[in-house]
Parts: structure tokens; C-alpha cells; sequence
């Protein structure tokens, strides 16, 4: 197939493309290179630098390039930015989704993988959160993916565009070629391997009087490797699918505190921390049922453990200590 993926140059744009084309798939890997890295994009893709607002642009490009399907990976993703700047995630998530929408109808394309997110169940009212929870984001992020969720069911009625979304939640590790690098940084692992390195001087463990037992946020982690397979599976089977949305996760959550004390075990040294605030928009506990996703289409993690997650993760920032910026 010939997949066009948004976001290309993303943590997770990165590893989707790297598979792609190790399944033998054509990939032209679309990003604007704002959050993106061109060291992040893969040799074997064909790049096009392109923002989702140019909706003439993402027209021109599909009309003249034809596709198979689209992997949408690109999004603006900070959720204490979304706090402070909700018109960003809704230009960015929503606008900017619609003109890839726009574009896909007038090429003829009807296949799209959706990487979404667990943000859009706010505070759950039940643990594990499996895909028919109540849906009511507590910040803009989760409630602009929430937006373009229902834009793609729409769009599905009025022209018939099938649709996988891919809600996940903590994304982690590290291929041998790709790792996370955002700048600035915002991540509680690779925040962690920057303290570690000396690149900052401690880390701030955002909030300690949550209602969990150690009282602080509890996630569910998942490799980078395994978000990846699912949008691959999920482009498999498309066509019979039609209309799903699917959670990932490794049903196990782990607090900060616990994140910290397993990449200390990692890396081999302590890595200081001090309290702060809670940042604005955080839900207490977000742990998944993946259930659906493993029984309807085979998924099964390869990294169901958090500090072989992180193993992943150092290696790949021990070869590069500054992330792309090497």
C-alpha cells in the first residue's frame, strides 16, 4: 500500500513509518517540523514538509499522489499547553484534521487509522477504562481529539471513509533507531535520563496529593514498538472493521513515584526529585482494557513491562545523549 502518515517526524510517527516499510509499504511521511525532527524521518520515506492548516496543500498533494490510506499521527499534544492555549489544539487538532478529511474526500480516499487518545475519558468513573466509558475530557487536547473522533463517524455516513482509532496511553521506549525527544521536554522518562545525564538538575514530580496510594498520577505505560503494531493491524484489517475504536494499554498502572524508582534501577543511579504543584488538567488514574483490540485484531504487546520499557528508552538516549539534536 501507499500510506501517507501525518506527523512522520513524531516519537510515534517515527516507529509507525519504521515499520511500514519494513512490511514493505510506500510511506510519503508528511510533517511541518515544528515538534518534529527531520533526523526522525525515515531514509526509505518520501517526505513532504507540509502543515495540516494548508488544506490547498494537503489537496494538491493527495489529488496528485495517490493513496491507499492515511495513518493521522499529527497533532499538538501538551495538555498543560491546551490548559493555557485551547485555540492552538483546536486549530492544530480539529481545523487541521477537518482539511486532511476535506483532502481525502476529494482524492477518493476512504481508509484512515486515527491515533487518538485516552485523554478524551477524562476522569473515569470505572478502572480499567474499556472503549464504551463515558467520554468527558477534562482539557482541551483530550477533548479536541474527542471533536475529530466524532468528525470521522460523520464522515463516514456522508462519504463512506472507514476509520480505526487508536486510543492509547502512556507512550514509551525506543526503537534501535528511534527514541523520544521533544523540545522542551516534557515527559516524566526522558525528563528522568536529563537529570540523570546532568542536562538539568532535578525533576519536578507534578503533583503528590492525588487519591492513589502513593499520591501521585498513575498511568498505563506502552511501548512505542507496540502502539505502532496496533496501527498496523488496524490498517490490515480496515476494510472489514469499517468503524471501530480500540484502547491500548497493558492494564497495569504505575504511579510516578514507581516510574522514578524503576529508571533509577535502570540507569543504576539516583535521579533527584522534588515535589510540585499539580499541573492543571491531570486525571488521578488512567489505566486501560485492551481487550477488544487483542481479541478483534491479535494485538499483543511485546513490552508488558514497565522497566523493559525503560531499558529500551536508555539505550537508545545513551547512544544519543541530546535526543536528534546530536
Amino acid at each position: 500500500m501507499k500510506v501517507l502518515v501525518t506527523g512522520a517526524a513524531g516519537y510515534i510517527g517515527s516507529v509507525v513509518t519504521e515499520q511500514l516499510i519494513e512490511q514493505g509499504h510506500h510511506v510519503i511521511a508528511l510533517d511541518n517540523l515544528v515538534n518534529g525532527h527531520s533526523a526522525a524521518v525515515h531514509p526509505d520515506a518520501e517526505f513532504v514538509q507540509l502543515d495540516l492548516l494548508d488544506g490547498e496543500g494537503l489537496a494538491s498533494l493527495l489529488k496528485a499522489d495517490h493513496v491507499d490510506a492515511v495513518v493521522h499521527l499529527a497533532a499538538e499534544a501538551l495538555i498543560d499547553v491546551s490548559m493555557r492555549d485551547p485555540g492552538l489544539f483546536y486549530r492544530a487538532n480539529v481545523v487541521g484534521g477537518l482539511n486532511l478529511l476535506e483532502a481525502m474526500v476529494r482524492a477518493g480516499i476512504t481508509r484512515m487509522v486515527f491515533s487518538s487518545t485516552a485523554a478524551t475519558y477524562g476522569e473515569p468513573v470505572s478502572s480499567p477504562i474499556d472503549e464504551n466509558s463515558r467520554q468527558e475530557p477534562v482539557n482541551p487536547y483530550g477533548e479536541s481529539k474527542l471533536v475529530f473522533e466524532k468528525m470521522l463517524e460523520w464522515y463516514r455516513r456522508a462519504f463512506g471513509v472507514k476509520y480505526v482509532t487508536l486510543r492509547y496511553f502512556n507512550a514509551c521506549g525506543a526503537t534501535e533507531r528511534f527514541g523520544e525527544c521533544h523540545v522542551p521536554e516534557t515527559h516524566i522518562i526522558p525528563i528522568l535520563f536529563e537529570v540523570a545525564l546532568g542536562q538539568r538538575e532535578t525533576f519536578q514530580l507534578y503533583g503528590t496529593d492525588y487519591d492513589t496510594p502513593d499520591g501521585t498520577c498513575i498511568r498505563d505505560y506502552i511501548h512505542v514498538a507496540d502502539i505502532a503494531q496496533a496501527h498496523l493491524l488496524a490498517l490490515a484489517k480496515i476494510d472489514s472493521i469499517e468503524a471501530r475504536a480500540y484502547n491500548m494499554g497493558n492494564a497495569r498502572g504505575y504511579s510516578n513515584r514507581e516510574v522514578i524508582e524503576t529508571a533509577q534501577r535502570v540507569i543504576g543511579r539516583d535521579i533527584p526529585y522534588v515535589p510540585a504543584p499539580r499541573r492543571p488538567g491531570d486525571p488521578a488514574h488512567l489505566v486501560a482494557s485492551s481487550e477488544r483490540i487483542r481479541t478483534e485484531l491479535g494485538w499483543q504487546p511485546r513490552y508488558p513491562d514497565l522497566e523493559a520499557m525503560i531499558q529500551t528508552a536508555w539505550i537508545w538516549r545513551m547512544k544519543h545523549p541530546r535526543g536528534y539534536e546530536n
